[in-house]
């Protein structure tokens, strides 16, 4: 089998679909959407699927804006993800246009050669990664099963092997007291506001002893309607990361008991809520992540090591769920100037420029190489595989 010729034919193909794909990138970032409610990406992106004669499944696994598609009827399974929901007030500030065109794009050139090359391609429509949980719901219902790896790629300022991504989880509060006038009887009353603060403050001084990898964030949503009125409500929300699920666990609970006493201090009680899905950090299979490092070279794409160089982006994701299900990457690519941050409205606005469009081309090249190499060398495939059998094993992640 000539690798070489496979590698180039997928080249050719992705340079074939570049209008449509970029089209379909700028169309996206144009129509932001937020977790779930993505109607107009998972359209775009299944029509295209149609058009190219790749049969999609629309609203998979009973998500209604997920999807999956399928090529080749032998030999290693890959999956690569597209994400396409975008951020409240910023848009595509996280370049999921980029990651949505470019996945599909890579997904469609494989499936072109599927067949000569004896391989399966998955392509999958993942929504809601902003927090959603998409990856989570869709593997709890089987859509990861039988498949050998998964690779997305995701827009940076720089072009990295990975993104730091560390595990997360939302927690959501509500105080309550009692209210009363705040300048005629202000003892009747007990402050659900001196409740949520004084919660805020004991965090804040938590954060003094964490460790480096760990953030807390969180925000006011509810202080009280009127001076004047002690509040008899209040609430947060708050963000917790931790390097991985397994020591996430701890924070949570170390974050939950300070803002449970500052309710006992103030004569409140609270209720609380873990939002949403809890995200894993992300494990990068370093034998794929070669493969796409040597591939982006052959599009003039350098892409360096992090820890190397001082350029970390760190985050979290779902896809870090799926990379303990799966062998997984998760690399980075440049759409922005050094130093532009995602989720800025700078980013977002170089998400839908020319080097957003040129990403997505040299994105869906890389990837698709990437998934020849997984499907012609056995001995890359074992190398995964045995890289992946030393992840923790005593972890739920769905």
């Amino acid at each position: 089998m000539d690798v070489e010729a496979l590698k180039q034919a997928v080249c050719d193909r992705v340079d074939a679909l570049a209008p449509r794909l970029v089209h379909a990138s700028r169309a996206i970032h144009a129509h932001p959407e937020l977790n779930y409610e993505e109607h107009y990406a998972h359209q775009l992106l299944t029509d295209l699927l149609e058009e190219q004669g790749v049969a999609p499944v629309r609203s998979a696994y009973g998500i209604g804006t997920a999807f999956d598609a399928a090529a080749g009827s032998s030999g290693a399974t890959i999956a690569v993800l597209c994400e396409y929901d975008a951020l409240p007030g910023v848009g595509h500030a996280c370049g999921h246009n980029v990651i949505a065109t470019a996945g599909l794009g890579a997904g469609l050139a494989a499936a072109a050669i599927a067949e000569q090359a004896g391989g399966r391609i998955r392509i999958m429509g993942t929504p809601a990664e902003e927090g959603g949980g998409g990856k989570v719901k869709m593997a709890r219902a089987g859509a990861f099963e039988g498949i050998d790896a998964a690779m997305m790629v995701h827009p940076a300022d720089a072009d990295l092997i990975q993104m730091d991504c560390i595990a997360i989880q939302e927690l959501e509060v509500e105080y309550h007291g009692k209210a009363a006038h705040a300048a005629a009887a202000p003892w009747e009353g007990r402050n659900a506001l001196d409740a949520a603060v004084l919660g805020y403050m004991n965090v804040a001084a938590m954060r003094q002893h964490i460790r480096p990898n760990e953030r807390i964030h969180g925000i006011f949503t509810k202080a009280g309607d009127k001076p004047n009125i002690v509040p008899a409500d209040a609430a947060m929300d708050w963000y917790i990361r931790s390097g991985t699920i397994a020591s996430l666990q701890p924070l949570k609970e170390r974050v939950f008991t300070s803002l449970q006493a500052a309710a006992t201090a103030c004569g409140c009680t609270m209720d609380h809520a873990w939002v949403g899905e809890c995200y894993a950090e992300m494990i990068n299979n370093q034998a794929m992540v070669q493969s796409y490092v040597r591939n982006a070279t052959r599009v003039g794409r350098t892409v360096v090591d992090p820890a190397t160089t001082g350029r970390r982006v760190v985050g979290s994701t779902d896809m870090g769920n799926i990379s303990y299900l799966v062998p997984s990457i998760h690399p980075m690519i440049k759409v922005a100037p050094d130093g532009v941050p995602i989720h800025s409205v700078d980013f977002a606005s170089y998400a839908g420029s020319p080097a957003g469009d040129q990403a997505v081309i040299d994105g869906a090249k890389v990837m698709a190489m990437t998934v020849v190499d997984l499907w012609t060398s056995e001995a890359l495939r074992q190398q995964m595989r045995e890289e992946f059998d030393q992840r923790p094993r005593d972890v739920v992640v769905y």
